[in-house]
């Protein structure tokens, strides 16, 4: 008997892929997940936002610097009878091993490889990104068939870009003081090359599928747009690279806006799915600009030539509304620059908090740029035509130069940014600054001096010993701040409070200038910051007297060290590099090392 095949059996069909059904949920995973990380950023920096509630920072410069007429009933210091403070002997001399611990394990993120300009942190969080966004593109996606994916994580990635690169992002608010748009701009910088690689791998896998099958690669409105979009893509990645920003700033902001709002709108005609990811960007921005109109200042102000390489710009009338160590976004109407908005620290501090009797703020502008030195050309060749009085140089603090103020009119946007730690909790200060660089640092002595030595500690503030470094290319360069330098020395002088100033001269290109600085070193050769850190932290008891091998040993005893340094990249690397060397070694016993980096550069 003849027996029967069995029937063949149909296989299952496959599982048909619905990418504008699957994709959108990769990207709503994908913004969960980085919102998620936020939301527990903000809740980590609770404690300083606390913090800054008490001495109300939390909130300055929220709608610009303004003029308070209050601010003017102020005496400069040689007309005040105070009693000198008494040096502070706090409770954080009684800090635990625990809390040393901490501090030190913590420095490690401060870790920072050469050439990259990123630290630990930055590498761990870029990684991380970066991953999650790989992994939300490639995780269970048929790419080589339909790269829809990767263009679904492009756009997701748009609220980050928005987020993390406007000026008055809420951010700046949510995470406490001293973490403005320039310290978390390199997220959006890298937030913005992931979009770039996310519509590349989409760009090129569609283009790729479209040879393969025959087709043209430009035929449909669709095609055009998407091409159009990829393109502009690459401008702004491309155009936003350092060498660009350094050698071609004004091009680079001019690209930077005009390519994206050409971006949006060819996206927004590339695919229906475009509209939910470009709404929220568009809200941060138009919110941006609005801030950023109650900040605009429109001032009359003064240019002073110091030399050919540095022009101060005076803007009087401007006593509040900012702290020590922001800075602004300023405009100077001059012959055909007025277009050109560049980022300048305010040398001086409030003169709430100041040792300097001077109203209105100062900004220093070193030549070497093509704005900054068309500025100073310009500053110098009106002062040798100008009879307007110079200013002049008084006892008293008063900011004067000696040099012909030039009449110019100015735009403030701002303040931004500022010191992300309070120096008024720390015995110890360190302040480490090169060239340029000392405006953010000399902001910083000057209110912590003031507030010290004039103000009677008003926020309790425990800082006992300051050491403020300087480091420049020649002796002229000493001349630039020599006035206000002289002012806050002479402040400390009256008190209780050990200032110390150290100048290093890098070459010996120029004489040494007839400027006095009292309590100051002037020393020729560059200097070791792992040096100079190490023999500050081991001399705590006093400006001559170093630790003993069984006081090395002893428990925690220190009110902790801040270290401030601003400068060139490789003075805040080595900086960095050198309070996590000593945190490690030293940071339990001098009751942990806080730091804080202001990098000048594009």
């Amino acid at each position: 008997m003849a027996t029967t095949a069995p029937f063949p059996m149909i296989p299952f069909p496959l599982p048909f892929y619905d990418s504008y059904e699957i994709d959108p949920q990769w990207q709503l995973k994908f913004t969960v997940i980085w919102a998620s990380v936020l939301g527990v950023a903000t809740i980590l920096s609770l404690p300083a936002i606390f913090r800054s509630i008490h001495p109300k920072r939390i909130l300055v410069g929220l709608l610009g610097i303004r003029e308070c007429n209050a601010a003017k009933n102020y005496a400069p210091v040689s007309s005040l009878e105070c009693d000198v403070p008494a040096l502070v002997l706090s409770d954080s001399r009684r800090r635990n091993r625990v809390y040393g611990f901490f501090r030190a394990i913590g420095s490690i993120c401060h870790l920072t490889p050469p050439k990259l300009g990123l630290n630990l942190s930055h590498m761990v969080l870029i990684g991380a990104y970066l991953g999650l966004l790989g992994y939300c593109i490639g995780q269970e996606a048929r790419l080589m068939e339909n790269p829809n994916r990767a263009g679904f994580m492009a756009l997701a990635q748009l609220p980050i870009v928005f987020l993390f690169g406007t000026k008055n992002s809420v951010l700046s608010l949510l995470l406490g003081p001293g973490n403005g748009y320039e310290r978390l701009n390199f997220i959006h910088r890298w937030s913005g090359r992931g979009m770039f690689f996310a519509a590349l791998a989409h760009g090129s896998l569609w283009i790729r599928n479209r040879v393969r099958w025959g087709r043209g690669v430009v035929g449909s409105p669709k095609a055009i747009t998407g091409l159009a979009a990829l393109i502009l893509l690459c401008v702004i990645v491309l155009t936003s690279l350092p060498i660009f920003r350094r050698l071609l700033y004004r091009f680079f902001i001019v690209t930077h806006i005009v390519a994206y709002v050409a971006f949006a709108i060819t996206i927004f005609h590339h695919t229906s799915f475009a509209g939910l990811w470009l709404y929220p960007p568009i809200l941060l921005y138009a919110a941006d600009m609005l801030l950023r109109f109650f900040k605009y200042r429109v001032k009359d102000a003064q240019l002073i030539a110091i030399d050919d390489q540095m022009t101060l710009i005076r803007v009087p009338d401007c006593d509040a509304g900012w702290e020590a160590g922001q800075h602004v976004q300023l405009r100077v109407f001059f012959r055909n620059r007025f277009m050109e908005s560049h980022p300048l620290s305010i040398v001086t501090a409030p003169p709430s908090t100041s040792c300097i009797s001077n109203e209105g703020i100062v900004l220093a502008v070193r030549a070497c740029g093509d704005w900054s030195k068309a500025l100073n050309e310009y500053a110098n060749s009106d002062a040798q035509q100008s009879h307007v009085s110079a200013l002049t140089l008084k006892a008293e603090s008063e900011l004067a130069t000696g040099f012909p103020e030039v009449p110019i009119r100015v735009m403030l946007d701002g303040p931004y940014g500022g010191c992300s730690i309070n120096l008024g909790r720390y015995e110890n200060v360190l302040f480490l600054a090169g060239g340029s660089g000392a405006t953010f640092t000399i902001s910083l002595l000057d209110d912590l001096v003031a507030r010290c030595a004039k103000l009677r500690r008003p926020g309790d503030e425990k800082t006992n010993r300051i050491e403020f470094v300087w480091c420049i290319r020649s002796f002229d360069a000493m001349e630039w701040f020599a006035p206000l330098l002289a002012t806050i020395v002479d402040t400390a002088m009256k008190s209780t409070l050990d200032l110390h100033i150290s100048i290093f001269v890098t070459s010996l290109r120029s004489l040494l200038p007839d400027v006095t600085l009292p309590n100051t070193d002037i020393r020729v050769g560059r200097p070791s910051i792992s040096a100079l850190l190490r023999s500050f932290a081991s001399m705590l008891h006093g400006p001559n007297r170093a630790l003993t091998d069984k006081e090395l040993a002893m428990p925690p005893q220190y009110g902790g060290v801040a270290v401030c340094a601003s400068g060139p990249e490789s003075l805040t690397r080595e900086a960095a590099n050198a309070v996590v060397q000593v945190n490690l070694s030293q940071g339990i016993r001098l009751g942990g090392i806080a730091l804080h980096t202001e990098k000048f550069s594009m």
